[in-house]
């Protein structure tokens, strides 16, 4: 290909890259190793902001997630349910509802799990264990079509129970009354909701339900893609420049 040659429109003319005369070419008015390239980058720069504002679509399960707290530790996911679990005097058991996605389940209760602000003033008894217990009632963006949580969000309460009581024993001596389906499933706690149980939803995700920034999971692009792409756009523009220096 020879200098001033035209292909579908598009004028050729003199640069080096490896060897080979190409470069410099004149598409839609941006002329490429000239350095007529802002048009190209705001262009990508919208593409990227489009999809970085663009809705999160997922399927969710709306329902009481179970979180545990071993002797002052932060929140762990329950691995078995209120019904089996047998927590031991000194742990906290906290509720959250909330829509979550799969397994990147975040929708921690909102409140720590803070055993001796809540039972402090608890004195141990022979045959009976203390468990702090904090249910979160999430917010109205999680809440049932037709439902609203209660005023209150938060509620706490130091259980006393017996020293083989389950979680959900402790739960119905802090939150009653509790609502279960024919799966032994936890429906409802303090009567919210009032009905449904474990209902998928697809749609846009809550804000209560997503996941922290520090965690780095979300419905779009994360700030690092972003940060990456326009790098990529200036270390682009940054070698046309070279070439049109060595032109």
């Amino acid at each position: 290909m020879t200098a001033g040659a035209r292909v579908s429109g598009a004028k050729v003319t003199g640069a080096r890259i490896a060897g080979t005369r190409i470069a410099r070419t004149r598409i839609a008015g941006i002329k490429i190793a000239g350095m007529k390239v802002a048009g190209a980058v705001a262009g990508a720069l919208l593409v990227l902001t489009a999809v970085a504002a663009a809705p999160a679509q997922a399927a969710g399960y709306r329902y009481w997630s179970f979180w545990e707290s071993d002797g002052g530790k932060p929140w762990t996911y329950a691995t078995q349910g209120p019904a089996t679990a047998r927590p031991a005097d000194g742990d906290a058991l906290g509720f959250r509802f909330a829509i979550s996605n799969g397994t990147d389940d975040t929708s921690l209760p909102s409140v720590a799990p803070d055993f001796p602000g809540i039972c402090g003033d608890v004195e141990k008894k022979d045959g009976t264990k203390r468990i702090a217990v904090v249910v979160d009632f999430g917010g109205p963006a999680d809440a049932p079509p037709g439902e609203a949580p209660p005023k209150k969000l938060i509620k706490v309460g130091c259980a006393e129970v017996r020293e083989d009581a389950t979680g959900a024993e402790a739960l119905a001596a802090v939150a009653k009354p509790l609502r279960y389906d024919s799966s032994a499933m936890l429906c409802g706690i303090a009567g919210y909701p009032a009905h449904g149980c474990g209902e998928q939803v697809t749609g846009k995700t809550p804000a209560s339900a997503a996941p922290a920034a520090s965690e780095g999971s979300g419905g779009g692009p994360s700030f690092g893609v972003l940060v990456g792409g326009a790098a990529v756009l200036a270390l682009g523009g940054a070698a046309i420049w070279k070439a049109r220096r060595r032109a």
